[in-house]
């Protein structure tokens, strides 16, 4: 299948099979090209302050020199980031790689074990953390003298007086920034101040040289890195932005991040694609506060934006969404889970932008799939895959399979990772001996190389020797609607082996458990029907607003 790639005789126009691969040597390189094309463009807004392409540039010079000037960090150590998407996640960042160095992304989340396991698994020389997270990072830090730790308020870079304004609030008035000790600790405006008394080297990252260790997110035991290089992540800046070209006018688009840079996700699609096209980031640092979301976009005359399918379904149904400006908007993304029909027709009546699906993973930079851009209407699929890229479905066996069958989705390509850090047994598992990527999602393609992901390996329910997959179960009752959420898994039944059991949140107060069954029946065959449903006021989600099934089906922990 590889070699016949049934995809490209359905690309959209313009799109090239391959991509050029020594365009760019590293993301300094593709950073430094769009700083002599858009330095006087506004970057990043976070809260209403911006920087411009020049600010970062001289910022991120001053982290740099920093790293290397006064900690004396030296090419490939590992600086570990924790905090929420504002102005001084890209300063950070940006200086990390121009010193030569590894990016560590750490979700601000984490508890004292996970922040410590992390820590300890990349080997990292400095942590730069967000001072509501500081009483996490103390406890750990206190065991790890090793680490230097640069800390900073969520304030700080928005200028005089809101920056003094924003941490008073925070910290006296919501009570959101614990009181913490670091001993040690420099201030990131200090660090600046510091990093600016000294020459930055000439410093040149190779294609082969680690960018970032992204770890995953450990729902199926320990946390691992992902070894993403250099050429991975440039690799696949180039293959998303030659699939959106068409849609996008360099120098002028403004896309809504609200999805956390240190999620894969927005870092790779948001951060360094839009990035590349000299694009404005708006960065919202809670977009679990819809309403103060909604606020921030209202009259931005944003022209895109990403997310995952809880995150579009949670605007749809705050107040004030239909007051949005949407003249501008001409690119929709979603990833990170699956997007629910129900949720992409409403986008699109509410906004008129197709909810474009892509489909990617943290081993592959991430970006695999994307749908074509001028789709009229949800379709279902992920897309076919970018270019450059070879996609297969597999059997338990190995056998690649033909079309229509579902198996295993296989990637080859330049941004799969170089493998799982210091894990060489965990890399193994994935990756076989001809070079396929295993990723662990049971998907088919049709004839025009359309691939279709029917869900995770692990998330299959067996019901009477019957495969269901919880997406479809959840597809078809996320178009009921009373239903505001739903989630469904596998539970132990006496009969059947597994049955299905699916946990709703309601939109409608009034919605009862014999409506969801009375729609089952008419939607769904009968051993894909739920034989339990539990009513909920909310679902676990991950960091990113993915649903996490696997809390769903472990029994709930005792004292």
């Amino acid at each position: 299948m590889s070699s016949e790639r049934p995809w490209l005789a359905h690309y959209p126009a313009g799109v090239p099979a391959e991509i050029d691969l020594n365009e760019f040597a590293s993301i300094t390189d593709v950073f430094d090209s769009a700083l002599k094309a858009y330095r006087s463009r506004t970057a990043f807004i976070n809260m209403g302050k911006g920087i411009s392409y020049d600010q970062l540039d001289r910022l991120s010079r001053d982290f740099a020199g920093y790293l290397l000037g006064e900690l004396k960090l030296k090419k490939g150590d590992r600086v570990a980031v924790m905090m929420p998407n504002c102005l001084q996640y890209p300063i950070a960042v940006f200086g990390i790689l121009r010193a030569g160095l590894v990016v560590v992304n750490v979700n601000p989340m984490y508890t004292a074990r996970e922040l410590k396991h992390q820590l300890s698994d990349a080997g990292a020389s400095a942590l730069l953390v967000l001072d509501n997270f500081g009483n996490v990072a103390s406890e750990v830090l206190a065991q790890m003298p090793q680490v230097k730790a640069i800390t900073t308020g969520l304030g700080d870079m928005l200028g005089f007086p809101k920056s003094m304004l924003v941490n008073f609030v925070l910290r006296y008035v919501k009570k959101m920034v614990p009181d913490y000790d670091i001993a040690g600790a420099v201030r990131f405006k200090d660090t600046l101040t510091l990093g600016r008394m000294h020459t930055l080297p000439e410093i040149r990252n190779a294609p082969e040289d680690l960018a970032f260790l992204q770890y995953t997110g450990g729902t199926t035991g320990v946390s691992k890195g992902a070894m993403l290089t250099h050429r991975n992540l440039v690799a696949n800046m180039q293959q998303a932005s030659a699939w959106v070209k068409s849609n996008v006018h360099p120098g002028e688009e403004l896309i809504v991040t609200a999805l956390p840079l240190y999620h894969i996700f927005a870092l790779t699609a948001n951060c360094l694609v839009f990035l590349k096209l000299g694009s404005t980031n708006l960065l919202i640092t809670n977009p679990r506060d819809m309403p103060g979301f909604i606020k921030e976009i209202k009259d931005s005359g944003f022209t895109a934006i990403t997310g995952v399918n809880t995150l579009f379904n949670g605007l749809l149904n705050t107040p004030g969404f239909d007051t949005v400006d949407f003249s501008k908007l001409r690119l929709t993304l979603g990833g990170g889970m699956a997007v629910q029909r129900a949720v992409a027709d409403k986008w699109k009546q509410a906004t008129g932008s197709t909810l474009a699906e892509a489909y990617g993973l943290t081993e592959t930079s991430p970006a695999v799939c994307i749908n074509p851009l001028d789709l009229r209407e949800y379709n279902g699929s992920i897309g076919m895959p970018v270019p450059s890229t070879d996609v297969c479905i597999k059997s338990e066996e190995g056998a690649i399979l033909a079309t229509g069958e579902i198996g295993e989705l296989c990637v080859k390509g330049p941004q799969v990772m170089k493998g799982y850090w210091q894990r060489p047994e965990e890399t193994a598992k994935v990756m076989d001996a001809d070079g396929w990527l295993h990723t662990g999602d049971m998907a088919k393609m049709d004839e025009q190389g359309y691939f279709y992901i029917v869900d995770r390996k692990k998330d299959m329910i067996l019901v009477s020797g019957f495969n269901v997959y919880p997406n479809e179960v959840e597809d078809v009752i996320a178009m009921m609607p009373g239903v505001l959420e739903v989630a469904a898994i596998g539970v132990p039944d006496d009969k059947s082996g597994e049955a299905v059991k699916v946990f709703i949140v309601k939109k409608d107060p009034g919605l009862t458990a014999d409506q969801v069954k009375a729609f089952c029946q008419d939607n769904l065959t009968g051993y894909k029907r739920p034989k339990f449903i539990e009513f909920r006021n909310e679902l676990p989600k991950s960091n990113v607003g993915k649903i996490l099934r696997k809390e769903l089906r472990d029994p709930p922990k005792t004292a």
